[in-house]
């Protein structure tokens, strides 16, 4: 047996909750909060079930969600050993300029460059590359894979050649991953490794591209970032939705400029823009696809509600059916807390970057950081505070939680 292999697993009544973790840079140690929230109010031990067997991911998701699949065989999913690799992230060595590679230079100078990197990035990603080569064991999730503890892992990254979003999937041998009939997605079935899940997490200029196989992949919260869909056709008919964009009472009022917006200004609200998710539109499109499902189950006779399902199935890959989901934003903007860290920083636990970022951070007028800051700040003590926080906002809700686990809806399911 393998080192990092899994413990048998303990007998329980099988699960089909899924849980969908969106993509956002540092942003994703709010995801982990709620994991530990989720295990708090469950009250789950090691030697207990999990709450999930199905876990999709994209970007930062893709590698909370990796980790988690790799302990399914666990009831408490070693979120505890999760938040301990968030902890572990110091600025000044996890996020790193690297001026050669940012210009292109990087290539020139040096021949022994990593051929799995491809074409300039803002930071050096060699220490964030190391930290899921690292933390997470590989071993023990295709072990988890082939004894069925794991259902199915999905991540989504974006083919650069083609534009389109590609869906790598791992399955237990009960599971069978509807591959949708979407020209725009691609179903690559395997084992995921340490490279599926950095093509996940590659954002444009501030990571670079990945190659796994003969294709380059970079980020895909660019076409993709809450993962519903591929959670639904691996089998999972509750969801738990973690979206990492606040839900403001009402939106920000635009200011006029009076001059050109400054660069990293525009990037951060590019990466808003093409990062976080529009998990509330998506939210809408299931629960009128469950609504619609309860009309022709209270409607249709069997043996035409199987033809409306044969009909479904052929022109979609599977036939609709109701979703549950639980869906947790954080309660607090995430870009406020971020320049609520830097200020409070002191430049010796920054680095250089993050020393930059802290004199912008304190300038009068400063509004920049509110976006790009929260992307790139991994660093243990901001993570702290965003853990904090998720697993203070499933704390608020623990009833809610507890229902939506409760034995008499997962026998339902």
């Amino acid at each position: 047996m393998p080192m990092n292999a899994p413990p048998p697993r303990p007998s329980a009544p099988p699960t089909r909750a899924g849980v969908v973790l969106s993509g956002g840079g540092a942003r994703g140690a709010y995801e982990v909060g709620v994991m530990a929230g989720v295990i708090d109010v469950l009250g789950l031990s090691r030697t207990d079930a999990p709450p999930f067997r199905v876990f999709t991911g994209t970007s930062v998701g893709a590698i909370n969600a990796a980790f988690l699949a790799a302990h399914v065989d666990r009831g408490d999913l070693n979120v505890g050993g999760l938040m301990a690799v968030w902890r572990g992230l110091r600025l000044p060595v996890h996020v790193r300029l690297d001026p050669l590679r940012l210009f292109g230079l990087r290539r020139l100078a040096s021949r022994w460059l990593d051929p799995d990197h491809l074409g300039p990035s803002l930071l050096d990603p060699d220490a964030l590359d190391a930290v899921v080569a690292n933390a997470i064991p590989w071993d023990r999730l295709h072990a988890n894979a082939r004894s069925g503890a794991l259902h199915a892992l999905v991540i989504a990254a974006l083919e650069v050649a083609s534009g389109r979003t590609t869906l790598f999937h791992e399955t237990g041998p009960e599971c069978t991953f509807r591959a949708s009939r979407d020209p725009r997605r691609r179903s690559w079935p395997g084992p995921i490794e340490a490279a599926q899940v950095l093509a996940s997490s590659a954002i444009p200029l501030v990571f670079p591209a990945r190659r796994v196989g003969d294709a380059w992949f970079c980020d895909g919260s660019l076409r993709f970032n809450t993962p519903i869909a591929p959670c639904i056709r691996a089998g999972a008919d509750r969801l738990l939705v973690v979206s990492l964009q606040h839900q403001r009472a009402a939106p920000p009022v635009a200011q006029p400029e009076s001059s050109y917006p400054n660069p990293l200004f525009l990037l951060g609200k590019v990466l808003n823009a093409l990062l976080l998710d529009p998990v509330a539109y998506d939210l809408q499109v299931l629960r009128r696809f469950n609504r619609m499902v309860e009309v022709l189950d209270e409607t249709l006779p069997p043996a035409e509600r199987a033809r409306v399902d044969a009909v479904m199935a052929q022109g979609r890959g599977l036939p609709y059916r109701r979703v549950e989901p639980l869906v947790f934003y954080p309660s607090a903007d995430l870009g406020e807390l971020a320049a609520r860290h830097l200020q409070a920083a002191r430049p010796a636990e920054v680095g250089r970057l993050g020393r930059w970022l802290l004199a912008r951070a304190s300038a009068p007028g400063a509004t920049w950081e509110d976006d790009l800051a929260s992307y790139i700040l991994f660093d243990g003590a901001f993570a702290e505070s965003l853990m904090t926080l998720g697993r203070d906002d499933v704390h608020a809700r623990a009833e809610e939680v507890r229902r939506f686990f409760s034995p008499e809806r997962q026998r339902a399911g």
